[in-house]
């Protein structure tokens, strides 16, 4: 044994060839944190002053090879300066450079997924023999920085500077094919003869028929571009990646300059530009919020595993009502292996749900995600039914019926009676008490709500919403078939709306206040999008639907009157008056028409200046500053509200509810990570600037008292 520590081993095999192996204990999976740096150090240090060491294979004892850096630890890191920074990415690359620089060829053996650190580590060696399922790739966009191991200079160099910027900016996995395509890995191989295709190759790399040197020289040397094709290549990826990214999103750009900047430079000198771009993107806000949300969505997938010991088995659902949504829940359950039975009481409802599963996974065919035999498999998970026959054999049900408590009531007690008793029944239901629709059922301690929000293929929230007598067991089941659909589910607790519902309308209600004071929708819209929602206020009640909005606002206002009760009529109320539903008759906010590909194009629609005259009862002038405070502050109080009154657990959930159901800008962090940026006592202040608007503008009590002893939401 060469080395042996708590991450890394190091032993030599036969013919001088010394193997590296990855297996960090009491985890998982591998990743780099400071121990694993710290040993790969240690070991680089021992294999560089070995006298019987001809070659290195660098491998992993675990499924994966190493998934990246430990991103539990970046909240601390970037707390330190940007000089800090710059030091600690130069200590850590500098062992990535002690095992580029060994005196012997070296190789890495990726068996698994390799990505951010993990893929640094590999580019660090001479070769990269990838098995059949493993997948690389350089996410660090994703978390609002780029690579910082030597990823922006390595990868440039190996596979050229076009490629190495599509593969950083972009930050996708890339598939075995992929690689060998780009030349980013030497060779493909199943799984199994891995080790086999390594010390062949190694045999050759010790004895001169391949050359590393020449390789190695390569990598550490200077990027091969003239003054001309370096400026081609890196300003028109700058134009093009900074379109794509979007103004609220600088490192993708930022990745580009700092590989620009290195190009002429050789590795030591180019690794120095890179650690100082890195920790500029390091210190900014989005990386913040971004990796916040990492760390939110790690938390939550912790209390979702913990329902697992207590959840039933569900080996085939049911939904009833089929349309566009119980079609979207029977293609996504079916999708990912679940059979279902999809119920309607017309033969057109079932025409219409099987309508919107084949067009879903028709297109996954046409962009080769899927193959025409796997399309008709899922297909086949898909039962359409007009009666209950089948429901005997079914572990949980999906209600997802018309938006009515009387319908919903009757469906669910017809259903009840022909189920086994240990069966799970669940409503998709956006806004009615879950404890209400419990009322008349035999046993409600077998029913819970199960929010999907729409389209369900995209959409990746799941409330599960507890009554007031639903059983633990009810909740556990409905959280693991939500995750074995896919999607990240938020156990909430029972009130008007759940939890996302409830903080959307009091957005809309300042909307809806602006509007009546004179704002103009068009500039609402633009100013919130610049923001950083995927649509406008204006914009997404046209796409909700005028009369989901007015059914699901009636509710909201019967229970939150204090705050959600407008005592004049809205501009929703008015488009619902005047049957402009949005796109669902091609008449809201905005008119629609369909564009050559077949998708909803909005254009303005001269007529409802005119019409919303009958709710504005001033004319105003807003700041872009003015419209986000007004209608940012009552969402984000709402927020609060709802976990100040147990809807959600912790911030973390409350947060990443917004960021899933209903596109809250990510680099926002959440509402709650957004008060905390903004700071608990400026927050107070600038809704007291608004108090006069209402209650949906005032702070609540506990909001004051974190203002006054300096609390946050996050640490």
């Amino acid at each position: 044994m060469i080395y042996e520590g708590k991450a890394i081993t190091v032993k030599l095999i036969d013919d001088g060839i010394a193997v590296l192996t990855f297996d960090l204990q009491g985890e998982s999976v591998n990743k780099f944190n400071r121990l694993t740096i710290e040993e790969l150090g240690e070991a680089a240090a021992k294999l560089g002053s070995a006298n019987d060491v001809k070659g290195l294979i660098v491998t992993s004892a675990k499924d994966v090879f190493i998934v990246g850096a430990d991103i539990t630890e970046f909240k601390d890191l970037f707390k330190g300066s940007e000089e800090e920074l710059v030091a600690n990415n130069l200590k850590a690359n500098s062992v990535f450079s002690a095992i580029e620089d060994l005196p012997f060829p070296t190789l890495t053996v990726i068996n698994g997924i390799a990505l951010g650190g993990g893929f640094e580590m590999c580019l660090a060696t001479d070769y990269r023999i990838m098995s059949t399922k493993a997948k690389v790739g350089l996410p660090e966009v994703k978390l609002g920085i780029f690579p910082g191991f030597g990823g922006t200079v390595r990868l440039s160099r190996v596979i050229g500077a076009d490629n190495a910027i599509e593969w950083i900016c972009a930050g996708g996995e890339k598939r075995p094919e992929q690689a060998l395509k780009d030349k980013a890995v030497d060779a493909v191989v199943a799984p199994e003869a891995l080790m086999e295709a390594a010390k062949t190759t190694m045999k050759r790399l010790i004895d001169g028929s391949l050359d590393y040197k020449k390789r190695r020289e390569e990598k550490t040397g200077k990027l091969k571009l003239n003054a001309m094709e370096s400026m081609m290549t890196f300003e028109t990826a700058k134009g093009f990646v900074a379109a794509q990214a979007g103004r609220n999103y600088p490192a993708p750009v930022e990745a580009i300059k700092v590989m620009q900047k290195h190009a002429g430079m050789n590795r030591d000198k180019a690794i120095e530009v890179e650690a100082k771009g890195f920790a500029k993107m390091a210190k900014t806000p989005v990386a913040a919020a971004l990796v916040g949300l990492f760390l939110n969505d790690q938390e939550l997938k912790k209390k979702a595993k913990a329902y697992d010991k207590q959840a039933l088995p569900v080996k085939r659902a049911a939904v009833l009502g089929a349309g566009i949504m119980g079609g979207g829940v029977a293609f996504q359950s079916a999708l990912k292996g679940t059979p279902i039975v999809m119920k309607d009481i017309a033969q057109a409802g079932l025409d219409l749900g099987l309508k919107e599963a084949k067009g879903l996974l028709t297109k996954r065919v046409s962009r080769g995600k899927m193959t025409a035999e796997q399309m008709a498999d899922v297909l086949n998970k898909i039962n359409p039914a007009l009666g209950y026959g089948d429901f005997k054999s079914v572990d949980l049900v999906v209600e997802a019926v018309v938006e009515n408590p009387k319908v919903k009531d009757a469906v669910l007690r017809e259903v009840e009676d022909v189920v086994r008793e240990d069966t799970i029944l669940t409503s998709n239901t956006s806004t009615i008490s879950i404890t209400r629709l419990a009322q008349n059922l035999k046993r409600p301690e077998n029913f819970c709500g199960m929010h999907f929000f729409n389209p369900v293929h995209m959409m990746p929230l799941v409330e599960v919403i507890r009554g007031e007598k639903t059983s633990e067991q009810a909740i556990a089941t409905t959280v693991a078939y939500a995750k074995a659909m896919g999607k990240n589910p938020i156990v909430v607790n029972d009130c008007p709306g759940f939890l996302v519902n409830r903080i959307l309308f009091p957005y809309f209600g300042g909307f809806n206040l602006l509007v009546r004071d004179g704002a103009d929708y068009k500039q609402c819209d633009k100013v919130m999008e610049r923001f950083g929602w995927p649509m406008g206020p204006a914009y997404l009640l046209d796409v909700v639907g005028m009369d989901t909005a007015k059914h699901a606002g009636d509710v909201m206002a019967e229970g939150f009157p204090d705050r959600m009760q407008y005592s004049e009529k809205t501009a929703v109320e008015l488009m619902f008056e005047n049957d402009r539903l949005g796109q669902k008759n091609d008449k809201g906010f905005y008119k629609y028409s369909l564009d050559k590909k077949g998708k909803k194009q909005k254009a303005v629609d001269e007529k409802v200046e005119q019409m919303l005259g009958d709710v504005v009862q001033k004319k105003g002038e807003f700041t872009d500053e003015e419209i986000i405070e007004r209608m940012m502050v009552p969402l984000c109080i709402e927020t609060v509200r709802c976990l100040e009154d147990g809807i959600v657990e912790t911030a973390a959930e409350a947060d990443m509810g917004l960021v899933y159901g209903i596109g809250f800008p990510p680099f926002r962090g959440g509402a709650l990570f957004y008060i905390d940026t903004i700071g608990v006592e400026e927050f107070c202040r600038i809704a007291d600037k608004y108090k006069s608007l209402g209650k949906l503008y005032h702070p609540t009590d506990g909001l004051r008292e974190m203002a006054k002893s300096g609390k946050k939401f996050y640490g």
